[in-house]
């Protein structure tokens, strides 16, 4: 939690220094930031909500009956906060601008330039989370969160959000876990793609992707049928279906290790 603090004071001390927002992003708007519901959700003083697009933050219950609530979600509320509260911000885009609860999905670049995806995932405060329909800027800060878990910062400090390695992932069911581990068995079945971890297809990790997302690997030129024998890392909610499994929609879930 030192380096956290110590790395989330020198962006606050120079923002010049930290990572910039891609130029791709379609820049939209703006808004004072009014409050901080948690380390990924805020809301500006026109009434606003805004989550903040390709992250996920350690959650706060937010009175949900039965929620527990994730280790160091009040750590990452209060680095958004000590980011945003107050400052003028201009909200930027790379896909679908809102979801199904009317809050805006953006990218948010303070009125000196500072990145808030950027500075959160280089403080070690959260984690990439990205979806088929909101892909922009994943590359740039997948390459942020590596760089925070290789230094220990923030969340990466925990056993909690530790990589799992895929023979043990049956011990993480239920929650959003990053695996890695070697693809044993690429092949398609129906139209659907299975990547096996183990021997055993039954209990062994598995990387599922459904024959409508095959189509946006297809798009990308890439063919996961030819990753047999790679070491890759995907993240994702590991759930249970003839042992646990994560279904991958798009390509930026996973990640080649190997090369």
């Amino acid at each position: 939690m030192r380096l956290f603090l110590t790395f989330l004071l020198m962006i606050l001390a120079s923002p010049a220094q930290a990572a910039e927002a891609p130029a791709s992003l379609e820049r939209d708007g703006a808004g004072t930031v009014e409050s901080v519901i948690d380390g990924d959700t805020l809301v500006l003083e026109d009434g606003a909500e805004v989550r903040l697009v390709g992250l996920q933050a350690p959650k706060l219950a937010l009175g949900r009956e039965g929620f527990v609530e994730w280790p160091l979600a009040d750590e990452a509320k209060a680095a958004l906060e000590a980011l945003t509260l107050g400052r003028q911000v201009t909200l930027a885009y790379g896909g679908l601008r809102t979801d199904r609860y009317g809050r805006k999905l953006a990218h948010l670049i303070r009125e000196d330039g500072l990145w808030i995806q950027g500075a959160m995932l280089e403080a070690g405060m959260a984690r990439v989370y990205s979806f088929p329909d909101n892909r922009a800027a994943v590359a740039e800060m997948l390459a942020l969160e590596r760089s925070a878990r290789a230094e220990r910062r923030g969340i990466w400090d925990h056993p909690y959000y530790a990589v799992r390695a895929a023979g043990e992932a049956g011990r993480a069911v239920g929650g959003f876990e990053l695996v890695e581990g070697v693809i044993l068995a690429a092949e398609e079945v129906r139209g659907r793609i299975y990547l096996n971890f183990g021997e055993d297809w039954d209990r062994d990790f598995t990387i599922s992707i459904e024959p409508a997302d095959t189509r946006t690997f297809e798009e990308a030129g890439i063919d996961p049928t030819q990753w047999e024998g790679r070491r890759v890392r995907v993240r994702g909610w590991l759930r249970e279906f003839n042992g646990p499994l994560i279904e991958a929609t798009h390509p930026e879930q996973i990640e080649m290790l190997d090369g």
